[in-house]
């Protein structure tokens, strides 16, 4: 871990000291640096903050509070992460309006149980673009949005600790913004517009990166989208629930497993998100025999070109039909 650590974070500052501090001229390789840094901002993401706000990335609590703060170097937030991630979508895994991972803008449709409009049509051709623009969304206005909305929904304490944190939200974006984007503006000689289509372009690739490796996990034709009851109650109890909403994929690639912390193994993660992600792959044929034992789904999207694929055919098929065919929206009742 502490070497995929240093690792990722070199690739995500060493990119932008070379465009602050040299003399470079040329837009292809300035836009190379930060897409360069772009992949290494993916990679803080989703190897080393999300270990770290699980509390997984080291036995240390005082380790993990410092390493998740790596999500604020790259322009979001941990504390807003924290409620969005852990409690929400892992609490909530696949239910609508009550999973942030997939209570989607107007134009964009993930639940078979959402609300389908007639852009829903084309969602699988314009997602990947919006996919994209996430992060940018991240750094500008969502952890805003989604800090306040939080708040009212009381999962945060009190006003005070509210104004704080919101306070602490503008900091570190500020913070952010000054190192990528306002020092390599006035210390090169590129017009801002071009260094602010560097940025962008560095954005976009790590939204629509991190966008794949989550999306494909749970937005499948695989993955179960369970309602509660009158009562608010779910048939499956909380593991069941995690098999039957979670997919992996490209289980056998060490090398993609290691660059994207695990999450080829979303399955292990959801069902033990306080174990490191380097034991993934030793505990999945554990928890595989478990699941087939006890007559319980493990669902894998074998390759991730075929996981991406799968998940084009959901954002397909959820664009087309208000509610897809029981066969889509698999159940184990």
């Amino acid at each position: 871990m502490v070497f995929k650590t240093a690792i990722m974070l070199l690739l995500f500052f060493t990119p932008l000291s070379i465009i602050i501090f040299s003399s470079i001229t040329s837009v292809p390789l300035l836009f190379g640096l930060y897409i360069l840094s772009g992949l290494g901002m993916a990679g803080i993401g989703m190897g080393v903050m999300h270990d770290a706000i699980h509390g997984s990335y080291s036995k240390n609590k005082t380790i993990n509070r410092i390493m998740g703060y790596t999500i604020n170097l790259i322009g979001a937030n941990d504390k807003v992460w924290r409620l969005q991630h852990n409690v929400l979508h892992h609490s909530f895994t696949n239910i609508d309006e009550h999973d942030d991972d997939i209570n989607a803008p107007f134009f964009l449709r993930f639940s078979p149980h959402a609300k389908r409009n007639k852009l829903h049509k084309y969602q699988h051709y314009y997602a990947w673009f919006f996919y994209g623009l996430s992060t940018i969304s991240w750094i500008t206005s969502k952890d805003f949005i989604r800090y306040k909305r939080y708040y009212k929904m009381g999962l945060i304490k009190d006003r005070s600790t509210y104004r704080k944190g919101m306070m602490k939200i503008i900091a570190w974006k500020l913070l952010y913004y000054s190192y990528a984007l306002v020092l390599p503006i006035v210390l090169t000689a590129f017009a801002p517009w071009t260094v602010v289509l560097a940025f962008l372009a560095m954005h976009f690739v790590t939204g629509l990166s991190i966008s794949l490796v989550f999306q494909t996990a749970h937005v499948s034709p695989n993955a179960a989208f369970p309602l509660p009851d009158e009562n608010g109650h779910l048939e499956s109890g909380r593991l069941a629930h995690q098999l039957e909403t979670t997919c992996n994929f490209a289980q056998k690639s060490v090398l993609l497993s290691w660059l994207i912390g695990g999450l080829t193994h979303q399955i292990e993660h959801h069902l033990f998100p306080n174990i490191s992600h380097v034991h993934y792959r030793k505990i999945a044929p554990i928890v595989k025999r478990t699941a087939e034992e006890f007559g319980l789904p493990y669902h894998s999207n074998g390759s991730f070109v075929s996981a991406v694929s799968k998940h084009f055919q959901m954002l397909r098929d959820l664009g087309r039909m208000d509610m897809l065919p029981i066969e889509a929206i698999p159940t184990n009742q």
